[in-house]
């Protein structure tokens, strides 16, 4: 952050000096447009990138002849994993839904899910936690002390989604993810390595975990280099307005929206209206809005106005993770009174990702990786 008590913001969106090593150019915008823009161009909303991603479908279909199914999609309930696995679909796809079940599902999640894959006839499969085992990796990050407590339900997601790609023999593993939605998460925000969370489970953790996949970085150079499978973020190819995408999926899906930006899980509601603001002062509404702001989405005076507002939360919420995590109250005291720490505080494979940017961005530019990946974590 700066010197001065009050923030400074991006000319263009609303990102701020509340985000550490944020960057601004001569016009005072901040490197996360700039990120924005490159992906722009690499995702270009017009006849040429229609042609791109009807391209990417042909070949996912190609790939998959022969194979029960052709690609994977991993599904929460959220607006966006059930548009993706809609328009996979829509667009000829044989999809096999994967739900990571964490204990954290809110019913309204589950009636989704169900819903939307009986309305679109596509196989679920879904892999249940230990709810023991991953309570205790969720208590060892909030006592870690950092604002990646969301991190261990990321990453085991992406790890299950992988596994089961490579039981399968799909090549492509389908993602909800938009820049123009939902922007690209600062590092200084959001980091995540197998090594990482083991790091952090070791230290302050006490299960073993069996239930709760950590892919490996060995794990992860197959699955891409040697299995070749692919991520696809498939709102990045297409239109997609979220007023929109609610009607199509409310009248034809019978999905229900949830109140708040991926609240879908009790826990990730806990997380960004609670944890996040009053302990780290990380709003995440500002990377929603700034994302929807450079899309054309949403009036940028209108979203300063929005996150003067402190993020509401819900108290019933907070004391029922609380509980549900089996901590009293004074426990959670000593965390949220815990001085803050960031991932560099603890082993990681950060360094080596650093110390690997050539083959990486190699890598990105064959679509090995995605692009975004090579500007989060090593762009300047």
């Amino acid at each position: 952050m700066s010197g001065s008590s009050v923030p400074r913001v991006c000319t263009r969106c609303i990102l701020d000096t509340t985000v550490p090593k944020i960057r601004f150019d001569s016009n005072g915008v901040c490197t996360f447009c700039r990120i924005h823009d490159e992906l722009e161009k690499n995702h270009p909303l017009d006849a040429e990138g229609r042609q791109r991603f009807e391209a990417l479908i042909d070949t996912v279909k190609h790939h998959g002849k022969g194979r029960e199914y052709d690609c994977i999609v991993g599904v929460s309930g959220g607006r966006d994993s059930t548009y993706t696995l809609y328009t996979a679909v829509r667009m000829g796809l044989r999809p096999l839904a994967v739900h990571f079940d964490n204990g954290w599902n809110s019913d309204i999640s589950v009636s989704n899910i169900k819903n939307a894959t009986e309305a679109l006839d596509v196989d679920l499969y879904t892999h249940v936690a230990d709810w023991e085992e991953f309570k205790d990796l969720q208590i060892a990050f909030l006592k870690a002390s950092t604002s990646d407590a969301e991190v261990p339900t990321d990453y085991a997601i992406l790890s299950v989604l992988y596994d089961v790609a490579a039981k399968h023999g799909v090549r492509y593993i389908l993602n909800g993810h938009s820049f123009r939605t939902e922007g690209v998460a600062p590092i200084t925000w959001t980091y995540m390595d197998g090594r990482y969370i083991r790091a952090v489970h070791e230290q302050f953790g006490s299960k073993r975990l069996t239930t709760v996949p950590i892919m490996s970085l060995t794990q992860l150079l197959y699955y891409t280099f040697i299995r070749r499978i692919q991520v696809i973020n498939v709102p990045e190819f297409i239109e997609y307005e979220h007023e929109t995408v609610n009607r199509v999926l409310e009248e034809e899906l019978g999905w229900r929206y949830y109140g708040g930006h991926h609240h879908e899980s009790v826990y990730t509601e806990f997380f960004q209206s609670f944890l996040l603001p009053t302990k780290f002062g990380i709003d995440k509404r500002k990377l929603e809005y700034s994302a929807l702001i450079r899309s054309g989405q949403m009036d940028r005076a209108q979203a300063l106005a929005a996150v003067q507002t402190p993020y509401a939360y819900n108290k019933e919420i907070v004391e029922y993770t609380i509980a549900k995590l089996g901590l009293s109250n004074e426990e959670f005291e000593a965390i949220m009174r815990a001085p803050v720490k960031t991932f560099e505080d603890y082993p990681s494979y950060y360094s080596l990702i650093r110390a690997s940017r050539i083959p990486i961005k190699i890598a990105c530019n064959l679509n090995l990786l995605p692009h975004v990946f090579y500007e989060k974590y090593l762009g300047e």
